[in-house]
């Protein structure tokens, strides 16, 4: 007899979430589920919909149409039970510049109603994963932005949330903060912390376990990074010309370019294989004289798809 597996419910989840306001759709029939145990990160341009997600989810805004669960709760029939049990840190964390380290920690706590022991034995634990112990008595406004960002994250964390939402938790940092924050980030999903992200960095979401990439509002892919990576029907090539700007308007003006763009140097373009060949492009920029030109068949990166599937979304519109 075969046993039977138990599959566990998704965390968080949402069917058809709506959200109108009277000049924009943000929020176009969402359908997510984020699983228990991973770092799913959403993906779009400024305008995508990714901070209404957060705050749909969080009970911050009632959606106009569609549902959201969390933790087992509809976020709008039971939102104080998943308020209980969620971490939200928005863009700009409401930490008070004048108060200590301790003092805002302190404070947080008090909100959340913390006993005096939970609340201590808490606060050693967060300073230790954080290693913020020697700045206990710093004021905020004193800290570096790294150092913000920890603080925001150790007060959304003292009540001790079943799943964390952060928006844009390390825009503007330098990289070694960044790195820092992810390495915090995994040890929280080790010790059974969830974590729905929004970022602006690709390299970033990379990182996450599954991305779901947005824009006006739908959800238009949903997979992991290495999926995400490999499932579009167009083959992405670099191209080497010794003119790069006039190859890359002659080759956006092509059949069967998808998308073409600047990585550097050299351009990562998206092409479909019936539409056209390598060597029939390499011949139209000689022609044009952007020769030498050399179209090499490469992975693209996930800021590639990105693009791609931006470029692609459009032209279904139309």
């Amino acid at each position: 007899m075969t046993p039977s597996t138990t599959v566990q419910p998704p965390i968080a989840s949402s069917h058809d979430l709506t959200c109108r306001f009277p000049e924009i759709t943000a929020v176009d029939h969402l359908n997510l589920q984020i699983s228990r145990g991973e770092i799913f990160g959403l993906v779009g341009p400024d305008g995508a919909g990714k901070t209404t997600t957060l705050r749909l989810f969080c009970g911050l805004i009632k959606p106009t149409e569609g549902s959201a669960q969390v933790v087992g709760y509809d976020v709008c029939r039971d939102l104080d039970r998943v308020r209980d049990r969620i971490g939200y840190m928005a863009q700009r964390f409401g930490l008070y510049p004048d108060l200590s380290v301790q003092e805002n920690m302190t404070f947080y706590a008090d909100l959340y109603g913390l006993p005096q022991g939970q609340r201590h034995q808490q606060m050693g634990l967060l300073l230790k994963m954080t290693r913020m112990e020697p700045f206990l008595q710093r004021q905020a406004g004193k800290l570096s932005g790294g150092m913000k960002q920890k603080l925001a994250l150790m007060c959304t964390l003292l009540h001790q949330p079943e799943i964390l939402f952060l928006d844009e938790p390390t825009t503007g940092l330098d990289p070694v903060s960044r790195r820092d924050f992810w390495e915090i980030l995994y040890q929280l999903v080790t010790d059974g912390v969830t974590v729905l992200l929004t970022t602006a960095y690709l390299d970033e979401a990379e990182r996450c376990n599954r991305v779901g990439l947005m824009d006006q509002g739908k959800l238009i892919r949903c997979d992991t990074p290495e999926a995400l990576q490999t499932e579009l029907e167009e083959v992405c090539y670099q191209v080497k010309s010794s003119h790069p700007r006039t190859a890359r308007q002659i080759l956006s003006r092509a059949s069967g370019v998808l998308s073409v763009e600047f990585a550097g140097a050299v351009l990562h373009l998206f092409l479909s294989p019936s539409s056209t060949t390598p060597a029939e492009l390499e011949r139209s920029l000689e022609e044009a004289g952007c020769g030498p030109a050399q179209l090499t068949p490469i992975q693209p990166s996930l800021e590639d798809v990105f693009i791609a599937l931006i470029r692609k979304q459009g032209r279904l519109r139309l």
